[in-house]
């Protein structure tokens, strides 16, 4: 591929966001700062989903393309807006989550090379303690067992290989992230392509530890069973639906 068809290919980013005031503009921020190395070739994508604060007046600042949904499942959300993305490669990134600088450009490297299928990104919380520590130990443990090892946080892939694994499971109400890349890792297996992680490329929010605590997994091992299983609606409406504050 040359270099005009390297800049040539379109990047759309998609973002989840139930009442993300408090997160949206930072990542937000991020996007457009990592967006400068790729030769504005980038389309955001907000999913609104049953938004009652001041999401989507921050997202249209950002001259977001905005699309709703009312569904509480994360893989109808995203996938609400991959379907409407007009870009070659889809980026997937969590509202309370900010990606480096060079996050678009790695991705677009990685893809345009031959050799990846499609990956995820490493990273790091906003603040660390014993407690998350823990926590994280406990639910990235049974998950590695049942999904093997794979990275997460943000997605990266060509929107034809999206379309080919189906998307995001719209089944799966918990962990669908693992599933997703899970199931990308094989179809990259079958086309002889690797599934590729970018390193140290992004800074997640702790909401859910600071609003339940940093110990949380520890003395809740239901939770750690509903990602499991996956498909518990109770689980998922707390996991994702109920930590933002009001």
């Amino acid at each position: 591929m040359n270099v005009m068809e390297k800049e040539d290919l379109k990047i759309s980013i998609i973002i989840p966001a139930h009442n993300e005031e408090k997160y949206i503009g930072k990542c937000l921020e991020s996007v457009s700062r990592a967006s400068k190395l790729c030769k504005n070739q980038v389309e955001i994508i907000v999913v609104l989903n049953r938004c009652t604060d001041r999401t989507e007046e921050i997202a249209k600042s950002y001259d977001c393309i905005i699309v709703k949904n009312n569904d509480k499942n994360l893989s109808k959300i995203r996938n609400a807006g991959v379907e409407i993305a007009s870009g070659e490669i889809i980026i997937t990134i969590d509202a309370d989550t900010q990606m480096n600088e060079h996050v678009l450009s790695k991705a677009q490297e990685n893809l345009i090379s031959g050799k990846y299928i499609g990956g995820g990104v490493t990273g790091k919380f906003e603040r660390m303690s014993l407690g998350i520590f823990v926590s994280t130990l406990l639910l990235i443990g049974p998950l590695l067992f049942k999904y093997g090892a794979i990275s997460v946080g943000i997605f990266w892939c060509y929107k034809k290989d999206f379309q080919s694994i189906n998307g995001f499971n719209e089944n799966m109400l918990m962990a669908e992230d693992a599933d997703f890349a899970k199931r990308l890792k094989v179809w990259g297996k079958k086309n002889g392509k690797k599934y590729g992680t970018i390193q140290n490329g992004m800074l997640t929010s702790t909401r859910k530890f600071d609003k339940h605590g940093d110990w949380v997994l520890l003395k809740r091992p239901k939770m750690i069973l509903a990602y499991l299983k996956g498909t518990d609606q109770k689980y998922a409406d707390e996991a994702y639906y109920e930590n933002q504050d009001r």
